[in-house]
């Protein structure tokens, strides 16, 4: 490899480049073999690994040779045809190499937009031998390497004047191509640090004209922070591992096989794959899984380690971004339902690729929603989590009850500590709800109180899924998930809330704020009245801020709050 065997024949020669005038001296005697010991190649066992396996080569044109016998693929000619500059031939190999290693050995390489995603900027095979020596890849290679002028200069040296030209002309290269190597360096960790932390670079430096002068703080980029929160395997493991969630979905899917046979099947925010799995394996004719964040190449191995790679086709971007193979497709799956149901708003994406690729009469899963909320009254909780902060080992510490009642927590309780039955107050069919049904300001709710309790500490918020096979399949407005299977409904269903067995979702908890005021006891028989809204952030849409109003006829307990989630 040319520039590599460069580069150490330079670091050998490093000391005798920079050594005092005498030993410059001893160098130019031509007559004294000793100054010349160290210009002996330091040979290095460098190996370059094929493009498309396992093979190590002792050099690049050998690795070159062997793609274009056994894999009919000339890199210098793709990278001549398509006109691609240093940083264009890094991603083609990246490219090739990803591609490579999730079982597919014909990556499309017909156009640079295969490959424009400037995550193919970072190595996939670590200390890629290729990648080093793309500068050397000349038009019309020949695999004539610079190990041979070096030897001949190092055989010759007492006769050829020249050395200490050659010994500057590598100290040159050398210092080339480690310029080269830091600005792709530089490149890929900048282009990293922009997808990670979702802002765009801003040069403080530079004025912004929007801003008369002033440096502009970088506008925080939602939905690239919404994406990136679901590229990790944490998150997935957690919902996985969430068998309420993730037996619904196999069950219904593998009890209905007959509705998946043949069928084109849309996975919208496919996330590691399992949905379009379990639909493959129920027969699809076709599975496409879309998502817009790094869990796609997951999904992708996934997808051939299981021998699925002939059905189900991953697509990264945006659902509402991307190009289909399809023009309409007979089923849509995806599991969008978040905290309190409508957290991160990613129903509104289902909603938009049902009504662009669904086919009439075509089947939504899962198929309904309803939301319910209940009364809380749990003074234990509030000694613990409230109350507590009023006396830390006998420390005033009420500054960390700042904000404690505005944000929804998410909880697993228990169905004792609700004084009355919940109350369904929307509810959703996904083969008809439209994005304005998301939004809210006060559907109307009654909870009778079952029981005596010393005060309201807040409401508490869950939902209920339904798979149903049919589109003509309705849900009763006081159905409920825990009894559904049961009370002989038809296809799955599963809850949320404090009667079923935990889910990943849990429960939202909205606590009262009372202020100084104490809550007041309310008796078994009276009624909580009052209303519920539900609104995006509008500053992000994926944000949810929930407004209670309530009052509880002939007595003081009255009140209106709001909570928000981010």
């Amino acid at each position: 490899m040319g520039s590599i065997s460069a580069a150490h024949d330079v670091q050998s020669l490093e000391g005798v480049n920079s050594s005092s005038n005498s030993e410059s001296s001893d160098l130019l005697n031509l007559g004294d073999d000793e100054g010349w010991q160290d210009v002996e190649p330091d040979v290095e066992d460098i190996k370059v690994t094929s493009l498309f396996g396992d093979e190590n080569f002792p050099d690049i044109n050998s690795m070159l040779r062997h793609c274009r016998i056994s894999h009919d693929f000339d890199l210098l000619k793709v990278r001549n045809d398509l006109d691609l500059d240093f940083f264009g031939t890094v991603k083609l190999v990246n490219y090739i190499r990803s591609e490579v290693k999730k079982g597919n050995k014909q990556p499309d390489i017909s156009t640079r937009a295969a490959f424009g995603d400037e995550q193919y900027l970072r190595p996939v095979v670590e200390n890629d031998a290729l990648l080093y020596s793309l500068e050397d890849l000349g038009d019309d290679q020949t695999g004539t390497m610079h190990e041979d002028v070096i030897g001949e200069s190092t055989a010759h040296a007492q006769q050829d004047t020249g050395a200490v030209a050659r010994v500057i002309e590598l100290q040159e290269e050398l210092e080339r191509l480690q310029q080269q190597f830091s600005e792709y360096r530089n490149t890929v960790s900048k282009i990293l640090d922009q997808r990670w932390s979702g802002t765009d670079d801003v040069e403080p430096s530079q004025p912004n004209h929007l801003t008369n002068g002033n440096a502009a703080a970088p506008t925080r980029d939602d939905d690239s922070h919404y994406f990136t929160s679901y590229s990790y395997n944490e998150i997935h493991e957690t919902m996985l591992k969430d068998t309420v969630r993730t037996d619904a979905y196999r069950d219904f899917i593998y009890d209905h096989k007959h509705l998946f046979n043949d069928r084109i099947v849309l996975d919208v925010g496919c996330g590691t794959g399992i949905l379009s799995m379990f639909c493959a394996r129920a027969g699809a004719k076709k599975v496409i899984a879309v998502d817009n964040s790094d869990i796609i190449d997951k999904a992708r191995e996934n997808v051939y380690e299981n021998g699925l790679g002939e059905i189900v086709t991953c697509l990264r971007g945006k659902i509402e971004e991307v190009s289909l193979p399809v023009a309409k497709v007979d089923i849509i799956v995806s599991e969008w339902m978040g905290y309190c149901l409508l957290y991160e708003a990613m129903l509104d994406s289902v909603l938009w690729a049902r009504d662009r690729y669904l086919v009439e009469g075509g089947l939504m899963i899962p198929s309904h929603t309803t939301l319910h909320m209940a009364p809380l009254t749990d003074p234990d909780y509030i000694a613990d989590h409230v109350s507590f902060w009023q006396s830390v080992y006998g420390f005033n510490m009420t500054s960390m009850m700042a904000h404690i009642y505005d944000e929804v927590l998410i909880r697993d309780l228990k169905s004792s500590i609700l004084p009355a039955d919940s109350q369904p107050f929307l509810h959703l069919s996904l083969h008809h709800t439209i994005k304005d049904d998301l939004t809210f300001c006060a559907k109307p709710f009654a909870m009778e109180l079952k029981e005596d309790i010393d005060g309201l500490d807040g409401f508490v918020l869950w939902f209920d899924t339904f798979f149903l096979p049919s589109t003509t399949d309705i849900v009763p407005t006081r159905a409920r998930a825990e009894d559904w299977v049961r009370n002989g409904g038809k296809g799955v269903a599963f809850t949320t809330g404090p009667g079923g067995p935990e889910t990943h979702w849990r429960q939202g908890v909205l606590l009262i704020d009372h202020g100084k005021r104490s809550a007041q006891p309310l008796k078994k028989g009276q009624v909580i009245h009052g209303g519920i809204g539900y609104q995006k952030r509008a500053d992000n849409e994926r944000e949810l801020d929930i407004q209670i109003r309530w009052d509880v006829a002939g007595t003081s307990e009255k009140g209106k709050q709001l909570w928000f989630m981010r």
